[in-house]
């Protein structure tokens, strides 16, 4: 198995034909602004993940689903139904007022599973926290709730595939309800500024890993570019992996298009 990071959320995991994408989105910094993972990669994508709506997750999936003819996996909250059909948040339109329809499409809710392909999608409770972006002395908030674009339809999975598994949890705060799960791979945000703001942070992710009990932790959603900012929600993945390595997890930190095979 192989698994490659191309910042924020976006992974691609490989394990014989099978290759999942996580998160297909956009690299949000205005001097390369495209998808974060190549459109080289897209014709092979088996199964496409989209953990929440936010453009850096969800930007590029329609156009991935569209090469590739696979099957889009998400949470329920991404979607509505109307005139009988199931909509999604259109990746790149503003706020709520675009949907757009997926031709093969299987929405989740927290617990629910699907089975496609020998590869089992279940369903993990997420709770994407208040996003607050410093813009020219300004601090631009955002919300997730009833009405907000920002953090839609928040939901992590855990993937298996074989005799392994593997958890993603999105950009999400602290939850307890993760303890347990016991994953080969635990891929979990580390790049929030405290308890209520976007994701976890150090300090949480610690406690998740505890909760959790992965056999390898990697870090993402850290120090990640946005718009002129080359570096948003910054913090120390090297204090991260040492912390972790404490407790006796492996971790491993993968840069832009960095692999790790398992």
């Amino acid at each position: 198995m192989k698994i490659t990071h191309y910042l924020y959320n976006a992974f691609l995991i490989e394990d014989g034909s099978t290759k999942i994408a996580i998160d297909p989105g956009q690299n949000l910094w205005i001097f390369k602004l495209q998808s974060l993972i190549p459109q080289s990669e897209w014709h092979d994508i088996t199964h496409i993940l989209i953990t929440h709506g936010d453009p850096d997750h969800h930007w590029q999936s329609d156009r991935v689903a569209k090469v590739s003819g696979a099957p889009v996996i998400c949470g329920k909250g991404l979607t509505k139904i109307e005139n009988g059909k199931t909509l999604v948040i259109d990746p790149r339109g503003r706020e709520l007022t675009s949907w757009i329809t997926y031709e093969n499409l299987y929405p989740l809710d927290v617990g629910e599973s699907v089975t496609l392909n020998d590869v089992k999608i279940e369903a993990i409770k997420t709770v994407h926290g208040q996003i607050s972006i410093p813009i020219l002395g300004f601090k631009i908030k955002k919300q997730p709730g009833l009405g907000e674009r920002t953090g839609i339809g928040s939901m992590g999975f855990k993937i298996t595939i074989g005799n392994k598994s593997i958890v993603n949890l999105g950009d999400t705060l602290l939850l307890k309800e993760w303890e347990g799960l016991k994953p080969d791979v635990l891929m979990l945000p580390i790049g929030g500024l405290g308890n209520n703001t976007w994701t976890m942070d150090i300090h949480d992710a610690i406690e998740a890993v505890k909760l959790i009990a992965p056999k390898i932790v990697i870090p993402c959603h850290y120090n990640v570019p946005f718009l002129w900012i080359k570096k948003m929600a910054v913090t120390d993945d090297q204090l991260f992996k040492r912390e972790v390595e404490k407790l006796g997890t492996e971790c491993v930190i993968l840069r832009m298009g960095d692999s790790v095979e398992l």
